[in-house]
């Protein structure tokens, strides 16, 4: 009995050892909508420890393919063409998908994709666009402000960070009874302000945002870590949160 107990014990523990220990599956989103540079994010991502990445297709999500995946990560490009290009059965399959325990990484584009603001939207977090008129405000670098768990979270020394900014959503709470509130681990403290954009409304908003989803959770950037040098760490710390990898932020 007692070696039988052993057996059992030290199966469990290898079981649970291999569950940590095997690469964290990640699809990427590689179809209509994305920016042009998926490409060369792709390439980052493989270089990452402990991922194994997929680019995935619109089709194959609406088919079926996320169950081989433990997260799923939209990218920048249009959030817009994202969504319609998913079509109702692929927005829903990502949404069940959450809903039972995988992750989603939004990154600009695949932030906006995340709100419930739009009807293509995926509504898997409680947040509205602001401004959504002056959405093409200009690109460049930003000044980040980070809460102390988003500074924890990501690997920060430091409450603040410059990062690589597109067009990304400008996000606030919905306040929509139906999703779970979001943390807000980091707003903008500096803006781009181009094409018409009034001046005063992009400080402030959130910048970077955290969620569950039933039994999965949501992670997303509006600026562009993946795209600012020296902040590919911020992307691995943000999908192993999401995969539940780092269960103790």
């Amino acid at each position: 009995m007692r070696l039988a107990g052993l057996l059992l014990a030290l199966g469990l523990t290898l079981g649970l050892w291999a569950e940590e220990t095997r690469p964290v599956r990640v699809g990427l989103y590689d179809d209509i909508g994305v920016g042009k540079g998926v490409k060369e994010f792709h390439e980052s991502l493989k270089k990452l420890p402990g991922l194994k990445v997929t680019l995935v297709k619109a089709a194959e999500i609406q088919n079926g393919i996320l169950k081989d995946f433990d997260i799923l990560i939209q990218p920048g490009g249009s959030g817009g063409g994202q969504g319609k290009a998913l079509e109702e059965k692929g927005r829903e399959n990502i949404r069940q998908f959450v809903k039972v325990g995988g992750g989603y990484l939004g990154i600009c584009a695949g932030a906006y994709l995340a709100t419930c603001d739009y009807d293509w939207s995926l509504h898997l977090l409680d947040a509205k666009v602001i401004d959504k008129k002056h959405w093409a405000r200009g690109f460049g670098p930003v000044e980040v402000g980070f809460s102390s768990k988003g500074s924890k979270l990501l690997g920060l020394n430091k409450d603040k960070a410059t990062i690589y900014y597109h067009q990304g959503p400008l996000l606030a709470p919905a306040n929509n009874p139906l999703i779970p509130d979001y943390e807000n681990l980091a707003t903008f403290e500096s803006e781009l302000a181009k094409n018409g954009a009034p001046k005063g409304v992009m400080v402030g908003t959130t910048a970077v945002t955290a969620s569950t989803f039933e039994k999965g959770r949501v992670f997303c950037f509006s600026p562009h870590p993946e795209k600012t040098e020296g902040r590919m760490d911020m992307v691995l710390r943000a999908i192993l949160w999401t995969a539940g990898r780092n269960a103790k932020e």
